[in-house]
């Protein structure tokens, strides 16, 4: 017996003539809705965990992540890509966000673009998507065709696949090997998945993205000493991690160690052969 589809996301909001409210009303009804994500995250600890392992076990040995969307899923998804490098000082080809409509549908809306179910598949092919990989597909109403078929692609050529929803029994997540529904329940204003549902996908991305980074050695303590050197802020934050890891107190010696090997974590290392 087949399992129920519940469209959670499409459910009425519990909250009826919001136009009349105040704006402190509002925004504290927003914030009341807000307050059940993380819940509804931690309940799926279990099977985002189960994700993080292979997708770990898939990069070291040489694969890459990639994530699907379509509308504010597939940008949540290029986010969470474009933050990797920066972040953690892997390839810009290591973490790659794709979504319907290409990189113009980030500003603006691209008419239809999440209806065609071969297109996925067809974009993951510019990137010789390969067995090695791992494709996680976020959609919120979990029916997204871009999606869905691009996940259907990639598990007939044997690709790992997870997936990141927000309504129980979901078509994406019969696609998925790893699927993950975060049920937040019905949006502050019906249907509008940009809410609960874009935070919890954000709050799921974050932990997948963050956890195999830390998995793979990107971390030291709690330290992000692969970050890139981007601007002074950073580089001023390198030097403490310097100073706090040597340990020293002298700030000109960890710049000069910064600024000659470009990164916090050789810089450290160095120092400590010398």
């Amino acid at each position: 017996m087949s399992k129920t589809f519940i469209r959670t996301t499409e459910a009425s909001s519990l909250y009826n003539n919001i136009e009349q409210s105040s704006t402190l009303e509002i925004l504290a009804n927003i914030n009341k809705e807000d307050h059940k994500v993380a819940s509804s995250v931690e309940k799926v600890i279990p099977t985002i965990h189960l994700l993080v392992e292979a997708i770990t076990e898939k990069l070291m040995n040489g694969g890459r992540l990639f994530y699907i969307g379509a509308g504010t899923s597939g940008r949540l998804g290029l986010v969470d890509a474009s933050e990797c490098p920066p972040t953690f000082g892997v390839p810009n080809d290591l973490v790659i966000g794709i979504i319907a409509g290409g990189h113009q549908a980030m500003f603006q809306a691209v008419e239809n673009a999440e209806d065609d179910e071969q297109q996925a598949w067809l974009d993951l092919q510019n990137y010789s998507i390969s067995n090695l990989d791992v494709v996680v597909g976020i959609a919120a109403s979990g029916t997204t065709p871009y999606v869905i078929g691009g996940l259907k692609s990639c598990r007939l050529n044997g690709i790992t696949t997870g997936s990141i929803s927000c309504n129980e029994n979901s078509p994406v997540s019969n696609e998925a090997d790893f699927p993950i529904e975060v049920i937040v329940g019905p949006e502050f204003i019906t249907g509008s998945t940009r809410m609960k549902s874009g935070t919890a996908q954000k709050m799921v991305l974050n932990m997948i993205s963050t956890s195999v980074m830390i998995k793979m050695g990107r971390i030291k303590g709690n330290k992000m000493v692969n970050m890139q050197l981007t601007n002074q802020k950073l580089f001023d934050r390198g030097v403490k991690m310097i100073m706090d890891e040597l340990p020293t107190d002298d700030q000109n010696k960890a710049a000069e160690l910064l600024s000659k090997y470009g990164s916090v974590k050789k810089s450290i290392e160095m120092a400590t052969i010398q």
